[in-house]
């Protein structure tokens, strides 16, 4: 099913002779249909874990009721809310069952129905190892403060291991995409991209972030792949794209409280540490709202 072209561009009027006072009416903007049907699918940037309020079943995906989908719920005035995503959750688990501590989430996609309308969905940093990344760099970073050991195990050998696990996450991403077409064949879908994680330039801010010069740079290099991934497979599957790392910038986890959207290994807000916490959840939501504004919707369309 084709969805939305990321712009819509007027047709080039061929009667621009025709004087004013004979023109008719201007047409009409088609009206956006109000959104009723919402799910909300992915991993912990979706879930928001320890953001007050947890909410959902089962408790161990840790859903707050202050992440980006409830945002964007209240936002749009959502009669038909279902956010189903779950912490810790790769693109396995949006077609499959999830086991988190006190129960089990149900493959996400269980939740979509033909009648839904709007699908939005944050996947991937798990598939590449996202929390594995995180604790294998605090781990050999600060063993070499003014070199790249973090790096140096990733390229080991001459072989980019995060660039490669990039790649052979695609594909998977672009399965769940179809899938989520096939059940809600009429529904808006957001593929929502990683916020700003690290700072986009200069050194980072060692040892508050406990990464040297050298791994931040090849860190945030390894966050714009990724994003630069999930936006090519919105494109290839025609859906829409957002993007939350470029609006971050100046709001990652070296920042000031009040100033970061996301958290750092040793947060200052509530929320799971390297996560956006409740400011960074109430901005993304505003993204997605955007991007839902700039668009006319399929029904409207």
């Amino acid at each position: 099913m084709r969805r939305s072209p990321a712009r819509w561009v007027a047709p080039v009027l061929l009667a621009t002779a025709i004087p004013l006072a004979t023109a008719g009416p201007a047409a009409a903007e088609p009206e956006q249909t109000p959104v009723q049907r919402y799910v909300a699918l992915g991993d912990s940037y979706a879930a928001g874990p320890l953001v007050p309020i947890p909410t959902g079943e089962p408790a161990g995906c840790l859903r707050s009721n202050q992440n980006y989908p409830s945002v964007v719920a209240k936002e749009l005035g959502v009669a038909d809310f279902h956010d189903v995503s779950c912490s810790g959750a790769t693109t396995e688990n949006i077609t499959g069952p999830q086991s988190v501590p006190l129960g089990q989430n149900p493959p996400q996609l269980d939740a979509l129905a033909p009648e839904t309308q709007l699908v939005t969905i944050s996947i991937g940093g798990n598939d590449i190892g996202f929390g594995d990344i995180v604790t294998e760099c605090a781990k050999r970073s600060p063993l070499q403060p003014t070199g790249s050991a973090c790096k140096d195990h990733y390229t080991a050998g001459g072989t980019d291991q995060l660039a490669q696990r990039i790649d052979e996450a695609a594909p998977k991403v672009a399965r769940v995409l179809a899938a989520i077409d096939e059940r809600s064949p009429d529904a808006r879908v957001l593929l929502v991209g990683y916020p700003a994680i690290l700072p986009d330039e200069g050194p980072g801010c060692f040892p508050l972030v406990p990464f040297s010069p050298g791994d931040v740079d090849y860190l945030r290099g390894v966050e714009k792949q990724l994003n630069a991934m999930l936006a090519d497979q919105a494109s290839r599957a025609r859906t829409d794209f957002v993007d939350t790392y470029t609006p971050s910038i100046g709001h990652d986890a070296c920042q000031l409280p009040g100033t970061k959207w996301v958290e750092g290994l040793v947060p200052t807000s509530p929320a799971a540490p390297v996560h956006p916490n409740a400011l960074g959840m109430r901005e993304i939501g505003g993204m997605v709202v955007d991007v839902l504004g700039d668009q006319p919707s399929r029904a409207a369309a």
